[in-house]
């Protein structure tokens, strides 16, 4: 890749823009505010998920994409082309762009992201399906013949591939992840603790103190939400 090259990553609840020579430009939550009387888009990304619960009812904050998928095509055209334009403005001629896409993408969702990477600006727009851009960035040499197994857990989906010869030999992509990940723990707080929590709270506990191993002594965080009892703003350890 070269200077006026950029990598997308389009995830279900974050999207990740990478420059080379620059490493990662753009971090921002794949979300979209919009103005539900006129329809028209306020905000994206990061502006976006800070309106969150601070405007009035009208104004709503939509993730476009679904479990791994193209949920609504005019928002995510939308904000594709906000990040493209917001990542290449410094740049002198327009970006080739590679995206990531989920590995049981339809036809059609695949011409609505080349089609959106167009429309923002893009001269050239290359599609890498996710469990190959995750293999290559753990350092495997996809083009041998010998068989690795990836397991790629994001927001809203788990792709699940066995890769060899820079090809997907098996895939398989579940609904279960970090989203999945993020209501369970929703749910202990509320059914151990009488206590409510939002999902960007759940993330912050799951991301500090979670572990799918067995820890060696206690981990613990403070964290703020809502009392059930008392209807209050509250903390729980």
């Amino acid at each position: 890749m070269a200077n006026n090259d950029i990598g997308i990553d389009l995830g279900t609840k974050t999207v990740i823009v990478y420059i080379p020579g620059q490493g990662i430009v753009l971090n921002e939550p794949s979300v979209v505010a919009v103005d539900t009387k006129t329809n028209a888009v306020i905000a994206v990304g990061e502006e976006a998920f800070d309106m969150v619960g601070k405007t009035p009812e009208y104004i709503v904050a939509e993730f476009p994409l679904s479990q791994g998928v193209v949920s609504n095509d005019r928002l995510t055209k939308e904000m594709v082309k906000y990040f493209v334009k917001k990542a290449s403005e410094k740049m002198n001629i327009k970006p080739r762009v590679a995206i990531c896409i989920p590995s049981e993408i339809t036809e059609v969702e695949l011409m609505a992201v080349v089609e959106t990477a167009a429309s923002a600006g893009a001269r050239e727009v290359y599609l890498i399906e996710e469990p190959i851009a995750a293999a290559i960035g753990s350092g495997i040499d996809v083009r041998q013949p010998n068989g690795h197994l990836i397991v790629d857990i994001g927001g809203g989906t788990t792709d699940i591939a066995i890769i060899s010869l820079n090809g997907i030999v098996k895939s398989l992509s579940i609904k279960t992840a970090g989203n999945s990940f993020d209501e369970e723990i929703i749910k202990i707080l509320k059914n151990k603790y009488n206590f409510l929590i939002g999902g960007p709270t759940a993330e912050k506990i799951k991301k500090n103190i979670g572990n799918v191993f067995k820890c060696e002594g206690d981990k613990s965080m403070e964290v703020k939400g809502k009392s059930m009892k008392t209807r209050l703003p509250a903390k729980v350890t």
